[in-house]
């Protein structure tokens, strides 16, 4: 059974499905753009029938109680902030936490800034940020494929998506996610203010300090077909985790794991979690 919550935190509120037992091993989950908790909603009920805790948070800028208005205020030590105050919201001393797209980008701050609150660490699609980065300086596919960014930092970029009913920013999900969910995300960004915030994730600029080494037990999923990431980062990813490293590649996948391949997705952030 999926619950729906309100995490209250100096910040706001942010909005949440749940599911599990109160006192079980407490898991989050946070989504990537442009998504919402809902994209974890296969994983959350399953991981709340095995036992666990698992909450997956409407992040900055898309719960609407925590949508501030200056780009500035989406800057990633605001981002992790708000995952260690969700934490602490629920009474979570450690937590095991997974991310996607630009959560696993704010789950792999966390954890090479703050590893004593995480048991373990799981990222989809997004490699390292260390990794990334050398990938953008050396590799041309790399920057051929992040190109995007620039262009959504620009004004003008939510008149774009959200024009002839949203066509561009529908086409985003390669016709991979399932349409039930596609309208869910749309109904959302169209939200008076919702684009903007989370375009704001792109137009807070690049953290000004340098990321180290993740310590804590990572898996890494990587799948062949993701437009955003190629597998310079996501192979040069396990030189930036210093602990029990579990890579997984999954074949003829998009971006969108979580909605595309749930059970597959789900089955080993379980065995992840159980190996730990």
């Amino acid at each position: 059974m999926i619950e729906h919550l309100g995490i209250p935190t100096e910040a706001g509120t942010f909005d949440a499905i749940a599911a599990g037992p109160v006192d079980g091993r407490p898991v989050l989950l946070l989504h990537g753009f442009p998504q919402a908790a809902v994209a974890w909603e296969h994983t959350v009920a399953t991981l709340g029938a095995h036992g666990f805790r698992a909450v997956a948070p409407d992040q900055r800028g898309y719960s609407p109680g925590v949508r501030p208005e200056r780009a500035a205020e989406y800057g990633i030590d605001s981002l992790v902030g708000d995952v260690l105050a969700m934490a602490d919201a629920q009474g979570w001393a450690r937590f095991d936490l997974v991310g996607h797209d630009w959560g696993g980008a704010v789950a792999w701050w966390a954890a090479a800034e703050h590893p004593a609150r995480l048991r373990t660490l799981g990222v989809v699609s997004t490699p390292h940020p260390g990794a990334l980065g050398e990938a953008l300086h050396d590799d041309e596919d790399q920057q051929l494929r992040s190109a995007y960014m620039t262009e959504w930092r620009s004004t003008g970029t939510e008149k774009r998506m959200l024009e002839n009913d949203s066509a561009a920013l529908r086409r985003m999900y390669e016709w991979k996610v399932p349409p039930s969910k596609v309208e869910e995300y749309v109904r959302r960004l169209t939200e008076p203010g919702a684009l903007t915030a989370a375009l704001n994730w792109y137009r807070a600029g690049r953290p000004g300090g340098k990321i180290g080494t993740v310590e804590v037990p990572t898996m890494y999923v990587w799948s062949s077909e993701d437009v955003a990431f190629g597998s310079t980062a996501a192979l040069a990813t396990e030189n930036w985790v210093t602990g029990p490293y579990r890579f997984h590649l999954i074949e003829d996948v998009t971006h969108w794991v979580p909605e595309e391949v749930p059970e597959v997705l789900t089955a080993m952030v379980l065995e992840h979690l159980r190996a730990h």
